[in-house]
């Protein structure tokens, strides 16, 4: 039969040692191990009740403050309606992966994996928005007010659902190369971006204990942004170029899921950092006009 799963391998075949394993859902072939597509499950949920009302609240913060945004704001609202998508779909996960053995429905399931794949694309843009207004001022200034952004998340968009239709048709050779190479760049992409912030930032103040408040802020910042990249990207980037070194079922049962229900999860974790900043900045705001 065929074994779907969300990763960019959405289909690996599985040899049944007998007739009755076609009629196996993923679960049941996982028996033996079910430890981890439990928890998997289970962190996919904790994601649809949290990651939605998140986004959701991101989305209309940007709108209501959409006269005082800052220039990555417009990657960060595609990224929250491309995360809200993907939020939808546990319910048709759980069904899938515990109950159905037909694999009509994966074809659904594999379209948004493929959405979820391409996300890294727009934080790769806001690394590299906030990259140019730490390290290239000047260049950034003078393109601030350009329609490049817009431009530039068109295009993501465009990337994304081409990768996503060709993801959810299932039988391109070779495709899960694609979701290796893309990942691993856009990992490197965000983590030269963020440390090279972070050196500008520590560098920037008189002296090397010193720093002003402003940046000090934007600094731990970066350092939390660049935390959860490492959280949440470095297992796949980890793990998948190294499939051959697991037993095919260690690698689908186990492997496969503690490295995507890892990035699945910043879902939620990414919302929830901008809110926490939103809600700083209006203490800080606050604060400043008590004084």
């Amino acid at each position: 039969m065929e074994l779907f799963i969300n990763s960019s391998l959405l289909y690996v075949s599985l040899r049944p040692l007998n007739s009755t394993a076609a009629e196996k859902t993923v679960y049941d072939i996982c028996k033996d191990m079910p430890a981890v597509i439990i928890w998997y499950l289970g962190l996919q949920f904790i994601n649809m009740f949290l990651g939605i009302p998140a986004n959701l609240m991101v989305l209309w913060l940007i709108h209501k403050n959409k006269g005082d945004t800052s220039t990555s704001d417009i990657f960060i609202l595609h990224l929250a309606i491309l995360d809200i998508l993907f939020c939808l779909t546990p319910p048709l996960e759980l069904a899938n992966i515990v109950f159905l053995t037909t694999s009509n429905t994966w074809y659904v399931l594999r379209f948004f994996y493929g959405l979820k794949d391409s996300s890294p694309l727009f934080l790769s843009c806001i690394c590299l928005d906030r990259y140019m207004a730490v390290v290239h001022p000047v260049t950034f200034t003078s393109l601030k007010d350009r329609h490049h952004r817009a431009v530039l998340a068109i295009t993501v968009w465009l990337t994304t659902l081409a990768y996503a239709a060709a993801k959810c048709v299932g039988n391109i050779v070779n495709f899960e190369k694609v979701f290796t190479a893309m990942i691993l760049a856009a990992f490197t992409f965000m983590v030269f971006c963020n440390i090279t912030i972070l050196w500008v930032l520590r560098q920037s103040g008189p002296g090397r204990d010193e720093m002003h408040p402003v940046k000090k802020r934007a600094f731990k910042m970066v350092l939390i942004i660049l935390a959860i990249i490492v959280f949440n990207y470095f297992p796949p980037v980890a793990l998948l170029p190294f499939q051959e070194y697991f037993s095919p079922k260690v690698f689908r049962c186990y492997i496969h899921y503690v490295a995507f229900g890892l990035m699945d999860f910043s879902s939620s974790i990414q919302p929830m950092l901008y809110l926490s900043k939103e809600k700083l900045n209006c203490c800080q705001c606050c604060s400043t006009q008590i004084q």
